[in-house]
Parts: C-alpha cells; structure tokens; sequence
C-alpha cells in the first residue's frame, strides 16, 4: 500500500513540475492532460509571473511555438516538444528564461505551413494570449 501511495505522490510531483491538469489515481478515470510544454527549470528573481496560457483559435493545428526575449536575434527550442496544440485547445507555458526580461517574442507554426509571429509580447502583463488568424 505504501507503495502505491508513493507512486501516486511522486507521479503528483511530477505533474506539479511540468504542469499537466491532473493525475489520476487507482480508480479514477484518467483524464488526458492539455500537451505539455517544455519547462524553463531558470526562474527570474524578480516575483514577477510569466506564465501565459496560448490559446490556438486558427483553425489549423499548431506544431511548434517559439518564445524568445526580444532583446535576442534567435529563436529558442520549440516549446511544445513533440506536442501539437489543436485548433480551440490551449497550453499554460512558463515564460522564463531566467534573464529578467518581460518583452518575448512569439513564433507558432501550424500543420498547413503557416509561421504566425508576433512581437513584444509583455509576459509580465498578461495571462492569456490567442493565435488568431
């Protein structure tokens, strides 16, 4: 029993740590988890909260999301991994590179090779943003 119950807590933790909606335990339904985005372990020092849920309302299933500071000439690693994000689905990313920046730049690609980018975004403002067409 202990043993199960150890399972159960660290498969919380770890879906605590990379941000997945839920866990399911030993007769529950498991309800499948939003993709999950890859997780920037750096945090800024500065209490301020990056984290922003993207929204895809493009009509076309997105295959990489890039954010990068604005203050840098080069996109960072795809945050959704080997993720897609759905058309009407959306991922809460933490947006934290770990240099006190909160101005981003973001790129999204999509399934019918559409690149989507958009500049500046204040991730220190806001919780949401949505890929619109």
């Amino acid at each position: 029993m202990n043993k199960a119950l150890n399972l159960i807590a660290g498969a919380a933790l770890l879906a605590a740590a990379f941000g997945t909606a839920s866990v399911a335990t030993a007769g529950e339904p498991r309800i499948a988890a939003q993709p999950v985005a890859a997780t920037i372990l750096v945090q800024s020092r500065d209490g301020q909260n990056r984290r922003v849920r993207v929204h895809n309302q493009t009509g076309w299933t997105m295959t990489h999301f890039y954010a990068s500071d604005s203050r840098i000439d080069d996109w960072q690693e795809d945050m959704l991994g080997s993720g897609v994000l759905s058309n009407g689905a959306s991922v809460t990313m933490n947006i934290d590179d770990g240099n006190g920046g909160c101005l981003y730049d973001f790129k999204a690609r999509f399934t019918n090779g559409q690149e989507l980018t958009r500049m500046r975004i204040n991730v220190c403002q806001i919780a949401d943003y949505y890929y619109t067409r």
